[in-house]
């Protein structure tokens, strides 16, 4: 605003004196000269600043875009991505996938006794392939019976509980990561929604203050220039 009325009074204090011409057209000369001033300068900012107005305005844009397209599979891609370096996101994983192996009392006092089969694969290993199976099964909606009948197998032959404790101990660690998949999906649309007000309001009051500087500009004018003619 401060620029605008700057802008516009120079516009009227530098102008030549008009001659014999009447006060109402001098006065609408000194208004259209303080617009013309001040359209010119913002015309020119825009110009330089196109490209950090528009990062401001599409933001939230951006932001809502994202959430929609990617759903509740991309919102826990996004958090249990390990090759982006999601740290927190990382830890959540390994969590529900450690959860599975975690091994049982009574088992490991048997450990080496008949019936009880020692695994082969890795602990490394098998938290990989589980890890797999569920970012696969969270981005599809959907754990396949074949995928949780694998992994209550693995979980069986690793931790020594029975079949059904296994098999239950799956579907709970596998509900638990589509809560955090959902709370994750609402995270990211109360941030969109934010971000889109922000860039909602940021337009309406910059374009007030374009208005109001318009305003200031022509108005300034019409004072430099009442000024000239009585100097």
């Amino acid at each position: 605003l401060v620029a605008s009325g700057m802008g516009g009074y120079l516009a009227g204090r530098l102008r030549t004196r008009w001659a014999g011409t009447q006060a109402d057209e001098v006065y609408f000369r000194d208004t259209a000269h303080g617009f013309l001033a001040w359209a010119v300068a913002t015309l020119a900012t825009a110009t330089l600043l196109t490209s950090v107005i528009g990062a401001i305005v599409g933001t939230g844009v951006n932001a809502g875009a994202t959430v929609a397209a990617g759903g509740a599979g991309a919102a826990v891609a996004q958090v249990a991505d390990k090759a982006d370096g999601e740290k927190d996101g990382e830890a959540d994983l390994d969590y529900f996938v450690g959860t599975l192996f975690r091994t049982d009392a009574a088992a490991a006092s048997t450990a080496g006794a008949p019936g009880v089969l020692m695994v082969n694969p890795s602990p490394a290993a098998i938290a990989a392939d589980a890890s797999g199976i569920f970012l696969t099964a969270l981005k599809n909606g959907a754990l396949p019976p074949e995928d949780a009948s694998y992994l209550g197998q693995q979980v069986a032959l690793r931790t020594g509980v029975s079949a059904q404790d296994a098999q239950k101990r799956v579907t709970d660690t596998f509900g638990r990561m589509q809560i955090k998949a959902r709370e994750a999906e609402t995270a990211a649309r109360e941030a969109a929604d934010k971000a889109r007000k922000a860039s909602a309001y940021g337009a309406l009051w910059l374009f007030v203050s374009l208005l109001i500087g318009a305003f200031f500009a022509s108005l300034a004018a019409t004072f430099g220039g009442r000024q000239r003619d009585r100097a």
